[in-house]
């Protein structure tokens, strides 16, 4: 029975569901935006203090290091963060389960109830539910966890070191390789069209509006450019 339990544990852990993935996608989506951003902020405040191509360059490469690593740990401890919480909310339900099962099944009874389904049915559903898998059934309707599904803190830190790498890479390769009469409207160029696809993906992942999300990250994108350039200017 026990070696029963343990496999399928195993295999639902094998199997991703789609919050965890889409929670992955996210963190490389803001990862990646931050590092754009981030990048070349520093890359437009250098450039316009100084010519140096070598000081340029370590500076933007610095910031994309600093920004990718700073992403990555910010996303490992607030994933662990809400991870530890599911657990915390499964070993609850559980010791209800021990010492007030049948108000455990009414309130699953009540969660159908409250979805249209009739009293008798609902009493039914859970009864039948909560014979199969107590634990699964409880959690899934009053915390909305997927019993052995937690989010992977290690997933979305590796996700947004990669993606902040990516994407801060896009402007510090057009201000360090294009030559010197273009490398301004050449960083323009990537950090625009660098934040209208990340706006695109946020949209799409959070099922919001392509077109809003995708204004809103070329405004932040002109704003970061135009102030960090004058912020340079000035020193």
């Amino acid at each position: 029975m026990v070696a029963n339990q343990e496999l399928r544990t195993k295999k639902q852990k094998q199997h991703q569901t789609m919050e965890e993935k889409l929670n992955t996608l996210r963190a490389g989506v803001l990862g990646s935006n931050d590092g754009i951003l981030t990048v070349v902020g520093v890359l437009f405040s250098v450039a316009a203090a100084t010519t140096n191509e070598f000081t340029i360059f370590i500076a933007g490469l610095s910031d994309l290091l600093a920004c990718a690593f700073s992403m990555a740990s910010g996303e490992y401890a607030s994933v662990s963060t809400q991870k530890d919480t599911e657990k915390a909310a499964v070993a609850q339900e559980a010791a209800l389960l021990k010492t007030n099962f049948a108000d455990q099944q009414a309130a699953v009874q009540q969660f159908y109830v409250d979805r249209g389904v009739t009293a008798e049915t609902s009493l039914a559903i859970a009864k039948d539910l909560m014979a199969k898998d107590a634990l699964k059934t409880v959690v899934n309707v009053k915390e909305d966890i997927e019993l052995g599904h937690y989010m992977n803190p290690w997933d979305a830190a590796f996700s947004s070191l990669f993606a902040a790498s990516l994407g801060g890479i896009f402007p510090l390769a057009a201000m360090t390789l294009f030559p010197a009469a273009t490398q301004w409207p050449a960083t323009i160029v990537a950090v625009l069209l660098s934040v209208t696809l990340t706006g695109f993906l946020s949209a799409k992942l959070g099922h919001g509006l392509v077109k809003t999300a995708i204004v809103r990250n070329l405004i932040v994108g002109i704003i970061t450019m135009f102030i960090h350039y004058y912020v340079g200017q000035f020193f």
